[in-house]
């Protein structure tokens, strides 16, 4: 496949003819997103999520960008650093539907992309401290599961920035990963900065995973693999959410995608050890594993279709059980079930980007306009009828996916969305579970279009500090018209024609 660059600018052509014009390689849009993330990770300093005591700035000359007037410029500088990532994403999009480059230049672009963020403080979250801090207690010998890090009676710049919602809650995620966790804070003790990055470069081992098993899952799925790339790793859910953030998610999802593209190649045993470590990790990798069982099913030889899933089903229990055992035993040093009832955490988190939690909030503003309730009863309703919607949803994604093969891939991948949708609480980056799996499928453009619309839309629901804007209407508004600006701007260069205006203003003022 040719690849190209950008299109030369000349006075004489239009817009669409010089995104049309070919040249040799992308540098001017890998530049501009360079341009974009080196802005975000140096507004971040002001605008993200700083450290309560920070030693790079303190209340030196530069503490200014932290308060007043310095906090709104360094917003500003933020949001103009995301705009540059998102056009430049979108830009490079195109020039991939268009097959005018290939996966070289779209690895280029995410590599350029995310090493600004390698030395930024936590973008529009601040879960990195929580893993630290959760970290710490295994470390000394806490349990991380019973009591949140504000126990530690050690390191205290770790537990002081740890979210207040986090404080004193119990860790929502595997022991393997406070284990990775606990390993991290072992090198870099109470030094945040350190942790931070070392956090993001361990991550990076599931991001090199995933990159090995997309080009080997597009061949199975059908996909092209500079679009299944720049779907899944170029996009601003990717380079500014997981890798930005940072988030563990990162190495759930290598352990997810290896372990199905296992199981598509009848590597079954591998499949269900690998998906088993990575629901270790994060329990979401779990969605995968009844849609790993018709694969193997599927590939048994024998004319009964029932004994074949009996087997695959019996064979899968016997792995997942020895691995999930001896996983939390090593990670933890007993078997400790108590991260079960730490999943239950995440349901602090209170807020529309949930459809139950919003469905909910929608009928106590309606009731409460005519009686004075409380919100809770009907926020509780709403989830619960949200999980039984869930739970037919998912049944019936696994047992359209009884086919196996790419079939069964297709369906874990609608059910790990729903998951992210449907189930308490929706978090911007936990679309990322199904996305990337989906990635590897043949997709058309008004579809990537969309894609585009909700990347951009939950990348910016949550402020740069990490906390929620989504009750924010004016924001939220804004939000949506650059959401579905950058979805328009996908399909057609300039859809409203702004950068023409602006490039031709005798053509403007003659229209």
């Amino acid at each position: 496949m040719a690849t190209t660059t950008d299109p030369a600018q000349t006075p004489s052509a239009t817009l669409a003819e010089r995104l049309l014009t070919p040249s040799r390689f992308p540098y001017r849009t890998i530049a501009m997103g360079t341009v974009g993330s080196t802005l975000l990770m140096l507004a971040a300093f002001g605008a993200g999520g700083i450290l309560i005591k920070d030693p790079v700035l303190g209340h030196g000359p530069l503490s200014w960008i932290r308060y007043g007037h310095g906090r709104m410029l360094a917003n500003a500088v933020l949001y103009t650093g995301f705009g540059l990532v998102v056009w430049a994403w979108v830009r490079l999009g195109r020039y991939v539907l268009l097959g005018r480059v290939g996966s070289r230049p779209v690895l280029i672009a995410a590599a350029c992309w995310m090493a600004p963020l390698i030395v930024s403080p936590p973008l529009f979250t601040r879960d990195v401290f929580s893993y630290l801090g959760q970290g710490a207690q295994l470390l000394y010998g806490l349990d991380p599961y019973a009591n949140g890090p504000a126990e530690l009676d050690v390191l205290p710049n770790v537990v002081q920035n740890v979210h207040p919602l986090w404080q004193t809650t119990p860790a929502p995620y595997g022991p393997l990963f406070l284990l990775i966790s606990k390993g991290v804070v072992a090198t870099t003790g109470d030094n945040m900065i350190l942790g931070v990055i070392l956090m993001r470069l361990v991550l990076l081992v599931g991001l090199a995973g995933t990159l090995w098993a997309l080009p080997r899952l597009v061949k199975h799925l059908g996909g092209k693999l500079p679009v299944a790339l720049w779907l899944a790793v170029a996009s601003p859910m990717m380079v500014i959410h997981l890798f930005g953030g940072p988030h563990n998610d990162l190495m759930m999802l290598a352990f997810l995608t290896i372990g199905v593209l296992a199981a598509l190649e009848k590597k079954h045993v591998v499949a269900v050890v690998l998906v088993t470590i990575g629901m270790l990790i994060k329990p979401t990798a779990a969605i995968a594993l009844p849609f790993i069982v018709w694969m193997w099913a599927n590939h048994l030889e024998g004319e009964s279709k029932v004994r074949n899933f009996l087997r695959a089903g019996a064979a899968s229990v016997g792995l997942f059980l020895p691995v999930f055992v001896a996983g939390t035993w090593i990670s933890l040093g007993s078997l400790n079930m108590g991260w079960w009832s730490g999943l239950k955490a995440p349901q602090l988190i209170a807020n529309w980007l949930n459809i139950p939690t919003g469905i909910g909030e929608v009928f106590y503003n309606l009731v409460h306009i005519v009686v004075d309730v409380q919100v809770s009863p009907f926020v509780t309703v709403a989830r619960a009828a949200g999980m039984l919607v869930l739970i037919a949803f998912g049944i019936r994604q696994w047992w359209l996916g009884r086919g196996g093969g790419t079939e069964a891939v297709y369906r874990a991948g609608i059910s790990l969305l729903a998951v992210a949708i449907l189930m308490p609480p929706t978090l911007p980056w936990y679309l990322t579970w199904g996305f990337v799996l989906l990635s590897a499928f043949k997709w058309q453009p008004r579809h990537l279009a969309l894609v585009v619309a909700v990347s951009v839309f939950v990348t910016l629901v949550y402020y740069p500090t990490g906390e929620q804007a989504l009750y924010d209407w004016w924001f939220i508004a804004l939000v949506v018209v650059a959401s579905l600006y950058s979805a328009a701007s996908l399909l057609r260069p300039d859809p409203l024609g702004l950068i023409d205006a602006w490039r031709r203003p005798e053509k403007f003022l003659r229209d």
